[in-house]
């Protein structure tokens, strides 16, 4: 397999941690997947490239929140296609945009069961990262302001009064 193949397939299963989707995202056959998924995370190079992304991640917060935005705000179309469809392939399953879903059972009866994730909880830890943001922002300009300490005095800062 290519090198280049190699990376992407790292680069995308460090945002997914799903192997058989990421396989399924770069092209290759769902029936496929998984197998290819688990070769490629026992390759070397793979794990080699997985862990110098892990190492220098500096975008987690930024991923939690897509991923939460996501779930606050996407759309369920995809799921609600399925649910009612005769009989759906597997290339219709496999291009189906599940994020929202947390749970997909068959029913006694023949019908089908749909649990999605809770909206209002995404909300909730949406809100409650952006006010870490602001308290990371804050601390930011703090350690911003005793860098720059020798140049001014700062004790309006320490005051919590802002600039004056």
């Amino acid at each position: 397999m290519k090198g280049s193949t190699r990376k992407a397939f790292a680069q995308l299963f460090v945002r997914l941690r799903s192997g058989s989707e990421t396989a399924v995202k770069l092209g290759i056959p769902p029936k496929d997947a998984n197998l290819e998924s688990a070769r490629l995370l026992a390759d070397e190079q793979v794990k080699r490239e997985i862990a110098r992304l892990d190492e220098c991640d500096t975008q987690t917060l930024a991923y939690v929140k897509s991923g939460l935005s996501r779930l606050a705000f996407g759309q369920v179309n995809d799921a609600a296609a399925l649910v009612f469809a005769e009989q759906p392939d597997a290339q219709q399953i496999a291009n189906a945009d599940l994020f929202n879903v947390s749970e997909l059972k068959r029913v006694k009866g023949g019908g089908v069961e749909v649990k999605f994730f809770d909206r209002q909880k995404a909300l909730e830890k949406l809100y409650e990262l952006d006010g870490e943001l602001r308290g990371q922002a804050k601390a930011e300009d703090f350690m911003k302001a005793i860098c720059q300490g020798a140049q001014g005095d700062i004790s309006h800062l320490l005051d919590g009064e802002g600039e004056q």
